[in-house]
C-alpha cells in the first residue's frame, strides 16, 4: 500500500478508508506522540462524518506514545490553534500547557477527504518534518497499535468564546446588518455563541448546522459559485458578508460593490496600523506590497500557510495573509489563521466606519486573473519550473523583463504587470497568476507565460 502521497507540505491528507485507514492513523497518532516533548496532546476535528472515527484511531497512537490526549471535540481548526498558546484548566491537575494538537480536517476538500493539522510547541509542523513522518511510518507499517480512546474531555469552546467575547467587548450591541455563511462546516460552532454575547444586532447567519455531506453547497469561498447565497442576501438589502472554508481557518469578505481578497484586506489592517510591517505570497497583487511600503514594510514570501505562519513568527511581523483568505494576527493575537478572529477585526473596521469600497478604489487600477491551473505531474513539476527559469535568465532582455522573483516558482516583473508560474505544493498542478495595468497588458502577459509554460510541459 503506497501512502507517501498522504503525507504533504502543510499536512497530511487522503482519502477516507482508502488512504486514511484504522493501521495508518493509529501509526500517525503514534510516530507524531514521539515527536511531542509535551506531556498533553490537544485533539479537534471539523464536521467530516468520519472524523470521530478518525478521532479514536489518532488517540489510540497517541496513547501509545505515552501521551495525555484532551479531546476538545468538534470546533474550527483556529480554535485548536488558540488551545496551544492559552493554559487550560484541567479538573484536578490545573493549569496545563499543551505540547502540540492536532485538528483532523478535511478542509476545502471533497467529502470523502479527511487528514490532520499539526502544532508542535506552538509552531505548524510542515515540510520535512511531515514527509520524515510518513518516511517513519512505513519503514514500521506492521507495528500493531491497540484500541485505547482514553482521553480528558475539555470544553475549549467555552474558552475560545470567552475570549474572543472579552477582546471585543467594545463591539457589544454593534448594528451590522450583515450576512454570514458557513457552509455546513465548523464556523457555525462558535459563531453565534460569540454574536449573540456580545449582543450584535442585525445578523442572519446561513447553513449554521455543521454536516460533513455539505448539502447546500462546498464550503471553499475562493469559488465565486459558493458565494452565491451571500451575493444573494447582499443584493436583497444586507450591507456585508462573510463566508468561511470547512474548517473555518479562510475567510471570504464582501459588501455591495466588491469581494475583497485576502491581499486587499491586509492592505485595509495594515492602514489601521502604526508602522506596520506585514507579510503576503507571491500570488498577491503587487499593488498592495506598493502601497503598504508608503506606510509600513510589506514582504513577499512562499505561498502556504504554514510558510507566512513561520516567517510572521521569526520576523515578528503585525500579520500576514493569502490570497486565499487565510489571514495571521500576530498583533494582538497568536499569529496563526483563525477566520472566526478575523472575522471580528473586520467588524471592528465596520464599527469604526472605514470605507472599504474608497479605499480600495484609491488603490491603482489593476486587471488580474484568478489562480489558472495546468496539469502535469508530481515527479515532472519542480523540474518544469526550473527549466522554465533557466529560460527566463537567458531571455531576459529578448522578453523585456525587468525583475525575476524566484523564492516560491518564478514571479515574471515585467513594464506593465507581472506573471507568476508555481508548482503545487499539494497537487500535480502547476499554478500561474497574471496581474497588469491594462486589459491588453494583461492578455499580453499571459500568453507570453503560457507560451514559455507550454514549452517545457
Amino acid at each position: 500500500m503506497d501512502i507517501r502521497h498522504i503525507f504533504r507540505e502543510y499536512d497530511i491528507r487522503g482519502i477516507f478508508e482508502k488512504d486514511l485507514n484504522e493501521k495508518v492513523v493509529k501509526l500517525i497518532g503514534y510516530f507524531l506522540g514521539e515527536k511531542i516533548k509535551g506531556e498533553y496532546v490537544l485533539v479537534s476535528f471539523d464536521a467530516r462524518t468520519h472524523s470521530p472515527i478518525l478521532k479514536d484511531w489518532l488517540v489510540s497512537g497517541l496513547n501509545k506514545a505515552g501521551k495525555k490526549v484532551i479531546n476538545a471535540g468538534m470546533l474550527p481548526t483556529g480554535v485548536n490553534y488558540f488551545g496551544n498558546f492559552v493554559p487550560l484548566c484541567l479538573e484536578g491537575k490545573g493549569k496545563v500547557n499543551v505540547g502540540g494538537s492536532v485538528q483532523i480536517t478535511g478542509s476545502h476538500n471533497p467529502p470523502e477527504y479527511n487528514g490532520f493539522k499539526i502544532t508542535i510547541d506552538k509552531k505548524p509542523f510542515f515540510g520535512k518534518d511531515i514527509y520524515s513522518l510518513g518516511d517513519e511510518i512505513i519503514k514500521n507499517i506492521d507495528l500493531e497499535i491497540e484500541n485505547n480512546t482514553e482521553a480528558i474531555e475539555y470544553n475549549l469552546k467555552e474558552d475560545y468564546v470567552n475570549y474572543i467575547v472579552n477582546q471585543f467587548s467594545h463591539l457589544k450591541n454593534m448594528e451590522l446588518n450583515a450576512v454570514f455563511d458557513c457552509g455546513n462546516g465548523v464556523a457555525g460552532v462558535v459563531l453565534k455563541d460569540i454574536l449573540e454575547k456580545l449582543k450584535i444586532q442585525n445578523y442572519e447567519i446561513l447553513f449554521e448546522e455543521p454536516d460533513g455531506t455539505f448539502p447546500n453547497h462546498h464550503p471553499d469561498p475562493t469559488i465565486e459559485k459558493n458565494l452565491k447565497w451571500v451575493s444573494v442576501a447582499i443584493k436583497n438589502g444586507r450591507d456585508y458578508g462573510f463566508a468561511y472554508d470547512g474548517d473555518a481557518d479562510r475567510i471570504a469578505f464582501l459588501d455591495k460593490k466588491y469581494n475583497y481578497k485576502g491581499d486587499i484586506l491586509l492592505y485595509f489592517f495594515a492602514k489601521n496600523m502604526k508602522n506596520p510591517c506585514v507579510i503576503s505570497e507571491v500570488k498577491a497583487s503587487q499593488i498592495v506590497y506598493d502601497a503598504i511600503d508608503k506606510f509600513g514594510k510589506a514582504i513577499m514570501y512562499k505561498t502556504g500557510h504554514s510558510n507566512l505562519k513561520t516567517l510572521l513568527y521569526e520576523k515578528n511581523c503585525d500579520m500576514a495573509a493569502e490570497v486565499s483568505g487565510h489571514i495571521f494576527f500576530n498583533d494582538r493575537y497568536f499569529g496563526v489563521d483563525d477566520a472566526i478572529y478575523v472575522t471580528f477585526r473586520i467588524m471592528e473596521l465596520i464599527d469604526k466606519g472605514f470605507d472599504f469600497a474608497g479605499e480600495y478604489e484609491k488603490l491603482p487600477k489593476v486587471y488580474n486573473t484568478d489562480e489558472i491551473k495546468i496539469k502535469t505531474t508530481e515527479d515532472k513539476k519542480f523540474r518544469i519550473i526550473e527549466n522554465i527559469k533557466k529560460y527566463l535568465e537567458e531571455n531576459k532582455g529578448k522578453l523585456n523583463i525587468k525583475k525575476i522573483i524566484d523564492i516560491d516558482g518564478v514571479r515574471v516583473v515585467f513594464e506593465n504587470g507581472w506573471g507568476l508560474v508555481r508548482a503545487s505544493n499539494t497537487t500535480p498542478v502547476l499554478v500561474t497568476r497574471f496581474e497588469a495595468n491594462s486589459k491588453e497588458a494583461l492578455e499580453k502577459i499571459e500568453k507570453t507565460m503560457k507560451e514559455i509554460i507550454n514549452k517545457f510541459l
